[in-house]
């Protein structure tokens, strides 16, 4: 329900998101190297849709190799994983091949800005040069306007009917709802 009163109060700015983020259709279309030209220093990535099919505790190949180019722009210590399901099997995946990438957790959860402020405060980087890569406009994207970072909006992210039909299905359906939600409200004054 927060991210669907702070959406209203929002409701411009998630709009614009909406409007101007086509090109970002997986987090493989954004580039680091141009993403450092734009003054962005520190990565808060979601997990789920962003990395991997939801549920999966492991990110997909292709980003990996993402986030090897990430690494190398910023170093490990400028990116974090900002999820609402920061799983121990998903910490311990990281720490195999990223060993230095830390997980946000233990504050409320998105849209809530709290994770955001706190990788402000570890990275000592102001919220502006933080860039939140999220699948959802009313969780990841609103927390990153509340925080003063910039948001990434993934406009088709991964998924896995195979693996998990209902909870595909369900995300797919919720997504949905938050596009209709923001283009209905940009009406409002």
């Amino acid at each position: 329900m927060a991210g669907f009163s702070y959406g209203f109060w929002y409701r411009k700015e998630l709009a614009q998101i909406l409007k101007n983020t086509a090109r970002y259709s997986s987090v493989l279309d954004l580039d680091p190297y141009k993403l450092q030209t734009e003054s962005v220093s520190v990565l808060a990535l979601d997990f789920d849709g962003v990395l991997s099919p939801h549920g999966d505790d492991i990110p997909l190949e292709a980003t990996r190799q993402w986030l090897e180019k990430c690494v190398a722009v910023f170093g490990e210590q400028n990116i974090f994983i900002l999820s609402n399901r920061p799983s121990k099997e998903r910490i311990q995946s990281f720490s195999q091949g990223f060993p230095s990438v830390r997980f946000i957790s233990g504050l409320r959860k998105k849209p809530f800005p709290d994770g955001l402020i706190r990788i402000g405060e570890i990275s000592g980087v102001r919220p502006a040069y933080i860039l939140m890569v999220d699948d959802r406009l009313l969780t990841g994207c609103l927390a990153a306007l509340l925080a003063g970072a910039r948001p990434a909006y993934i406009t088709s992210p991964y998924i896995s009917f195979g693996q998990r039909p209902c909870a595909e299905l369900f995300f797919m359906t919720l997504r949905s709802v938050e596009r209709i939600f923001v283009r209905i409200l940009r009406i409002f004054p």
